[in-house]
């Protein structure tokens, strides 16, 4: 199995920037891409972004332009860079491993809040 820990979430102002970090450890063998959704409150989790093995990277659309996927294999972490921060981006971040051979993985979840 894999296992996901999200850090990096915070509360800042409209405007600024975070980024997430998310390990990911276990049978990491097994994973074939990784990437973080958000859930709001009253609302369904959506796609963030996802970044395959190979490092190609799709985006949600509310997210595109502002929001960069990247990873670190030597690492086994992926990031969330996330810029010009607005109110709609206040939620909590899940990371996720899609896994072969087994079920997928997902983190806690890492809390964001965007003060306007």
């Amino acid at each position: 199995q894999v296992q996901l820990v999200e850090s990096g979430g915070g509360l800042v102002q409209a405007g600024e920037s975070l980024r997430l970090s998310c390990v990911a450890s276990g049978s990491i063998f097994r994973i074939n891409a990784m990437g973080w959704y958000r859930q709001a409150p009253g609302k369904q989790r959506e796609l963030v972004a996802v970044i395959t093995n190979s490092g190609r990277a799709n985006y949600g659309d509310s997210v595109k332009g502002r929001f960069t996927i990247s990873r670190d294999n030597a690492k086994n972490t992926v990031y969330l860079q996330m810029n010009s921060l607005n109110a709609e981006a206040t939620a909590v971040y899940y990371c996720h491993a899609n896994c072969w051979g087994s079920a997928d993985a997902w983190g806690q979840g890492t809390q964001v809040t965007v003060s306007s």
